[in-house]
């Protein structure tokens, strides 16, 4: 039994000296030292011997387990270290190497041009209002002059929540909030999200952008309108921009017009942007009608003022030359980062 003891440890020796993973290593001490592995069995047999033989022969298994047991854990130590030696050779990192710069979100181009008309109007003396999205039915369209057999209030034009509230369907319900609590002089712009039940398609689309303006002081015509909006035109699509005023009618401006510019491609020359005509339709304008200053308690006969509104992604696919309006809600990058 001594004999197979020490041919044992040497079987083992060399079996740990020719592992090469962790794995095999834990192999081999199931196969020494395991319950079922052959020391124990050697182990078991001990019963079979004299007195005499017994303790030294248990010494002497004792002493191999504890050989084996080190010699495992030695070499486990080795294949650790070879493996953390490879991997920093692998995972190395060259500092002398230029640093990687990581991808830089932007804004979106619907964000971009809302800035640059606030910045422009900002310019011009003008302040940012703001207001709610989901909103009464009172300002949507009762103090905009919009009476209950107006078009407009037909469920099946807006997003109704409740009888009374609604998603707002334009900007200008914040003109009526702002002339409530603040008295003229007035000017302000309003953009903003609006939503509509329209039918999606390369024009159309249930939720967009718009930005509105309000200006009311005492003596304010449409000449202050007019000249108001030349310069927007300029500012935002260059110096030669000429603007276009055309009666139209809007239930809470009068009177009312829709303005456009100049084509900023072909110069009023006709192209296929502004569809051979020269011009190119922004929006809606007038002088506030003196039926909505009713609803504010501002005084028709000392102040009036005028209101304009632009959609911001008609405006945008006009710049951008974009030809379908769902492009802006996609999210796709090949689009989004080419501005």
């Amino acid at each position: 039994m001594k004999n197979e003891l020490i041919a044992l440890k040497e079987k083992a020796a060399e079996s740990v000296v020719k592992a090469l993973t962790e794995e095999e290593l834990e192999g081999l001490r199931v196969r020494y030292l395991g319950k079922k592995g052959d020391l124990t069995r050697i182990l078991k047999s001990l019963g079979s011997l004299s007195p005499e033989e017994r303790p030294i022969i248990g010494g002497l298994a004792n002493e191999i387990k504890e050989v084996i047991t080190h010699s495992i854990s030695d070499k486990k130590k080795v294949l650790k270290n070879q493996g953390i030696d490879k991997r920093l050779k692998q995972e190395s990192i060259d500092v002398t190497l230029p640093g990687r710069q990581p991808p830089i979100g932007h804004l979106h181009p619907i964000t971009q041009v809302i800035q640059e008309i606030t910045g422009i109007f900002k310019s011009l003396g003008f302040q940012v209002a703001e207001g709610p999205e989901l909103e009464e039915e009172y300002y949507n369209f009762d103090a905009l002059n919009l009476p209950k057999s107006h078009p407009a209030r037909d469920e099946q034009d807006s997003f109704y929540v409740s009888s009374d509230k609604l998603l707002r369907t334009q900007t200008s319900p914040v003109q009526i909030r702002v002339m409530e609590k603040q008295k003229p002089p007035i000017a302000i712009i309003s953009p903003g999200r609006c939503f509509r039940r329209d039918a999606q398609d390369a024009t159309h689309s249930h939720t967009f952008h718009q930005i509105e303006g309000l200006a009311v002081d005492k003596g304010i015509t449409f000449a202050d309108l007019k000249g108001i909006l030349h310069v927007f035109g300029r500012q935002m699509f260059g110096k030669d921009t000429q603007t276009r005023f055309r009666p139209d009618f809007f239930p809470f401006t009068e009177p009312s017009a829709e303005f456009a510019i100049t084509c900023f491609k072909c110069h009023g020359k006709g192209c296929r942007v502004c569809k051979k005509s020269g011009w190119i339709e922004l929006g809606g304008c007038g002088l506030v009608d003196p039926a909505v200053f009713g609803f504010v308690n501002i005084d028709p006969e000392i102040y009036s003022g005028y209101a304009f509104g632009v959609g911001i992604e008609r405006l945008a696919m006009v710049k951008y030359g974009i030809p379908d309006i769902r492009m802006f809600y996609e999210n796709d990058l090949r689009f989004l980062e080419q501005f």
